[in-house]
């Protein structure tokens, strides 16, 4: 028998992140996120499509806070495994945040393909770049923008939080306040071994020049990093070493993990007010 990461043969590895075999079927979830989302757009007040960088898809929709020209901001950003979902799903949370005065963005990326991991990152940090530039005509402060995501989405928080990007971009290294990763792929060296590789072809390299793990900032705004108790092993174990790595560099981060939820309802516990990672989330923003 062959083993690959931390000992697990390709079987279990794969096992470990076919995040869509924990539960008897993703249609309902997906339903869910878009079902949330077209409620988001048919009861705020929102700026749809806007296009934030060169290519066709890098477009994103903005949820402001009424009477309020200097609200924080909370941009979230789409899982998939790089390759599904889009903006359209993305903003089943803005109801509850918007009402706490919290405005939010949902942000589109190129999927694979025709993208890549790197494409798919630049992407995501020009919308940053966008937003932050933007922001006092969208009602936003610049000085309170915080990202999360889930899955792939908080892999790509964790590439938002990550360092050495921001000043080809002519952002300030804290353009980033905290983060969410939900779910997050923080630790891509498995990745690059397992089924998900079948199409995201990364070597790696590729991997580990986009691995939050491996890619961290000179100094580490606040984190809640959560995870549905429910997830395999692995997703658990991510969430819990980047934790321990932030913490490790002396900057905060609490690990969330929510118990009785699993991968894709897990996210929809910002659509709750009284929800733990609703709460926490809150507390960061308006500490």
């Amino acid at each position: 028998m062959t083993t690959l990461y931390r000992g697990f043969d390709q079987a279990e590895l794969d096992r470990q992140y076919k995040a869509s075999e924990t539960v008897p079927s993703l249609d309902p979830f997906i339903e869910a996120y878009a079902e949330g989302s077209a409620e988001a757009r048919a009861a705020l007040d929102h700026v749809a499509d806007i296009q934030f960088g060169p290519g066709d898809e890098e477009t994103l929709d903005l949820f402001p806070v009424p009477g309020n020209d200097s609200a924080p901001l909370f941009v979230f950003i789409h899982g998939g495994y790089w390759r599904m979902l889009s903006k359209n799903e993305s903003s089943f949370m803005a109801p509850n945040l918007v009402s706490q005065g919290v405005a939010v963005a949902a942000i589109n990326y190129t999927l694979v393909p025709p993208a890549d991991i790197d494409q798919i990152v630049a992407e995501c940090r020009r919308s940053i770049a966008w937003l932050y530039n933007n922001a006092a005509e969208h009602g936003i402060d610049p000085n309170r923008i915080y990202v999360g995501g889930s899955s792939a989405g908080g892999h790509l928080t964790g590439m938002m939080v990550a360092g050495g990007w921001q000043e080809e971009l002519g952002l300030p290294a804290d353009v980033v306040k905290g983060g969410l990763p939900i779910s997050g792929l923080l630790d891509m060296e498995p990745i690059t071994q397992c089924f998900v590789n079948d199409w995201m072809q990364m070597s790696l390299e590729d991997g580990l020049r986009n691995s939050p793990d491996r890619n961290l900032p000179e100094e580490g705004g606040p984190l809640i990093v959560a995870v549905g108790g429910e997830e395999t092993d692995e997703f658990r174990r991510q969430s819990k070493d980047f934790t321990t790595l932030w913490q490790s560099k002396g900057w905060q981060a609490e690990y969330l993990e929510c118990r009785g939820l699993n991968h894709f309802n897990v996210p929809l516990e910002l659509c709750k007010p009284d929800s733990p990672m609703t709460q926490k989330l809150l507390a960061m923003i308006n500490n």
